[in-house]
């Protein structure tokens, strides 16, 4: 694979960059995220309908990127697969917010019968699959499980558009066609070796806030423990209430016990009347855990060791991150530590509003796919 980066804001001259690279390697499908403060969805659209229009293509808005020189903001990247190692098919799935959900898994087996006469088969073994969905369309859950459905065993991740913290508009690109309230669902066949993996840096104490008070459909808690909800977060985690910023949400994450094994439910932001916005879905009832941070370096360099081990040495990884940990990261000062991992380890991807891992939408969390090396696999 190859990757191209720029943090000009020229999306015709990028988009020839793309071309040229897709021409000598022959590459017949590619990914690109981008940062809405650098380029306009629209605008890059028609650089790649202009000098690449053969190129299909799936593409995010971000908050931050992964590239090549790690951790990076305000930046457009482009992830090519070459034709040689990789077949994709992909597909937009746009009015979310209006979409039953069996329209979704009707796609995913559209999508995995188009695979199919490509290559011939649609093996789980072989096969992978990635969505990104709206960050603000309030649906990850319901997309995620509806797009699992359909897949049987084939792996999925991938990761909510983000807008650069600003919680306005999110967009993507599906060969040409932007859209907000959609979900991009794409299906890649490949012989190189690949797994799928996870990591996170909390552990649940003994701190619990019960939900007693929320909107479900605009995942809002307006009380926990029948108290105002900012408040008692605040006081269970040792801070003001009017103190209360992205920074203590990420530094101070929540989490929820599903199936024995603890999720984060991340805070996005802070009302004025002292509610409190998710970034997955929430309701009453629900007993969140006050979580306490491990140390991120550590969690994740142990978690690539892991995958490398498994695969027997990484080629490169693709890689969605929670913009929380990014904000994490620069507030107990590893910001640059954990660059530099993402670096060494070839992760390309960008910083989400949520994760999607199998059946889950998740936060405060990294979920990616590691690609061996062919030869080696041999």
């Amino acid at each position: 694979m190859s990757a191209l980066t720029t943090d000009e804001p020229d999306p015709d001259a990028f988009a020839r960059a793309v071309a040229t690279e897709a021409a000598a390697i022959d590459a017949g499908f590619a990914l690109l995220f981008f940062s809405q403060s650098l380029v306009d969805a629209a605008a890059l659209s028609q650089a790649l309908k202009a000098h690449a229009p053969a190129l299909a293509y799936a593409a995010c808005s971000t908050a931050g990127e992964i590239t090549p020189q790690g951790l990076e903001d305000g930046h457009v990247l482009a992830l090519l697969f070459p034709s040689a190692s990789f077949s994709a098919v992909s597909t937009m799935v746009d009015n979310l917010s209006s979409s039953g959900m069996d329209r979704i898994t009707d796609e995913v087996e559209a999508l995995r019968r188009l695979l199919r006469g490509r290559t011939g088969s649609c093996h789980t073994k072989s096969t992978f699959a990635l969505c990104f969905i709206d960050g603000l369309s309030f649906a990850e859950e319901a997309v995620t499980s509806a797009i699992h459905w359909g897949l049987d065993d084939i792996p999925l991740l991938g990761g909510s558009a983000g807008d650069d913290l600003k919680f306005e508009t999110t967009r993507l690109i599906s060969n040409g066609k932007v859209a907000s309230d959609s979900a991009i669902i794409v299906l890649i066949s490949t012989e190189i070796p690949f797994h799928v993996f996870k990591t996170d840096n909390f552990v649940p104490t003994d701190e619990k806030l019960v939900v007693t008070a929320s909107d479900p459909d605009h995942r809002t808690v307006r009380e926990f423990n029948a108290t105002n909800a900012a408040e008692e977060y605040a006081a269970s985690v040792g801070i003001v209430a009017q103190n209360l910023t992205p920074m203590s949400f990420a530094s101070h994450p929540v989490v929820v016990k599903v199936g024995g094994e603890y999720y984060c439910r991340s805070i996005q932001k802070m009302h004025p009347d002292g509610s409190l916005s998710f970034f997955c879905a929430i309701d009453d009832g629900v007993v969140l855990s006050i979580a306490q941070p491990k140390d991120m370096v550590e969690s994740t360099r142990a978690a690539l060791r892991d995958v490398e081990e498994r695969l027997g040495g990484i080629d490169m990884i693709l890689g969605f991150d929670c913009v929380l940990r990014r904000l994490d990261a620069r507030n107990r000062q590893v910001f640059r530590d954990i660059s530099e991992l993402y670096r060494v380890n070839n992760v390309i991807g960008f910083g989400t509003y949520g994760e999607q891992y199998r059946s889950m939408h998740l936060n405060q969390t990294f979920t990616g796919i590691a690609f061996g090396d062919r030869q080696a696999a041999e």
